[in-house]
């Protein structure tokens, strides 16, 4: 009896532990194109049920297709009773894309000026001061104004700062998305210069890969992540930025631990686009000259949704010679159910000769799109250090949505 009690006691649990994982693996979010089914497996008693609050009547989803760009919710429940979890759906507009490759160069400045350090400042008596403590201004931070003055780049604020002759100056800035004001008293040092102890900067600039053109919205996406400070590593807020072309001087091979580059220069005067958003996601913007890209409109195809991605072969864009070529690659792994960062993928290089000349992922090559059975996937945003062979790619989903 007792042997009987344990094998029940061992089905119940089991029972049990079946359902929290079904429960567990239904995804928060989903990220789906406009008429794309959506099918989600659920065990005996689940059900996945949409509210339409014009006609208070609710329809079972399990599987279904979304026809309406924007935002869904859909509420799983236990034998429509006990509330599990709700899913946000994200209805993207079906679209075809350009993939790129081209290498261009990146110019971002930031909306105010940048705090990337402090300093403590010697003064015109001999004694050390630091006027920034205790005003709450942290690395990081953007100052975007001087006693109600904005101030944009970091010869408007030292100009600000000198014009005060040392009297207390009102400083409003930005700390983690919320405005500040703090009072701060600079302190004249030994050249006669007055100075706050604060290291500034308005701008940022790099090398990277034009992931796709979007010739309906006359829109681009690029690199897949971010522009960072290098000192603080915050995503750097932009009040404006372009893309411009870029000659490439040498490509400095990625080996183990030591992560390859590709070294350009940019051409200030060849102009390709002007970024209007930097997110996690890559950086985007609007084409302001297509004669200074160069497009393959042969090339324009369908985005795939993430269900559609499949382990094994698939091949990047990369203009690492110059001109754009195709080179082979492998997705090791699939993280469907990651909508919060752009590590979505596992890819690995295969292309021999993409190895012989990179190495495998350098920096710049970040925004080089992914393609799979006629289909653009995603783009590649990291390479893994121990592993130049290895890195991450964002899904194309997660592109289109800025």
């Amino acid at each position: 009896m007792k042997y009987f009690k344990k094998i029940v006691l061992l089905f119940v649990l089991f029972f049990i532990y079946t359902y929290i994982v079904s429960i567990d693996n239904i995804p928060q979010n989903i990220a789906i194109f406009q008429g794309e089914e959506i099918n989600i497996p659920t065990l005996w008693g689940i059900n996945i049920k949409k509210e339409d609050e014009s006609i208070q009547t609710t329809s079972n989803l399990n599987s279904s297709t979304f026809e309406n760009v924007g935002e869904e919710k859909l509420e799983v429940s236990l034998f429509e009773k006990i509330k599990l979890k709700t899913i946000n759906v994200q209805v993207l507009e079906d679209v075809e894309v350009i993939p790129s490759g081209d290498i261009v160069g990146i110019k971002l400045y930031t909306s105010g000026v940048l705090v990337v350090g402090t300093s403590s400042i010697e003064g015109i008596d001999g004694n050390i001061y630091k006027p920034f403590e205790n005003t709450g201004i942290q690395e990081g931070d953007s100052i975007i104004e001087i006693n109600g003055k904005s101030v944009n780049t970091a010869d408007e604020l030292i100009s600000e700062v000198n014009e005060s002759g040392g009297n207390e100056i009102e400083i409003k800035f930005i700390h983690k998305n919320n405005q500040k004001i703090a009072k701060i008293k600079p302190v004249k040092n030994m050249e006669n210069l007055y100075k706050l102890g604060l290291w500034v900067r308005d701008s940022a600039a790099g090398v990277g890969t034009l992931t796709f053109y979007n010739e309906d919205t006359k829109c681009f996406a690029a690199l897949g992540h971010a522009i960072t400070d290098i000192d603080t590593g915050e995503i750097i807020s932009t009040s404006s930025g372009e893309i411009d072309g870029v000659q490439i001087l040498s490509i400095i091979k990625g080996e183990t631990n030591e992560p390859g580059r590709i070294e350009g220069s940019i051409n200030n005067n060849l102009v390709i686009g002007n970024i209007y958003n930097n997110t996690k996601f890559g950086v985007f913007g609007i084409i302001k000259d297509l004669n200074n890209l160069n497009l393959d409109y042969s090339k324009k195809m369908k985005v795939a949704s993430r269900g559609e991605i499949e382990l094994g072969p698939a091949t990047c864009l990369s203009a690492i010679d110059g001109e754009v070529k195709e080179y082979n690659l492998e997705i090791d792994k699939i993280y469907l159910n990651n909508n919060y960062d752009n590590k979505s993928m596992v890819i690995k290089i295969t292309d021999k000769d993409l190895i012989s000349k990179t190495g495998g992922i350098v920096q710049g090559m970040s925004g080089s799109p992914i393609i799979q059975n006629g289909k653009f996937i995603g783009a590649i945003t990291h390479v893994l250090v121990n592993n130049p062979q290895v890195g991450y790619a964002v899904f194309a989903d997660l592109m289109l949505k800025y």
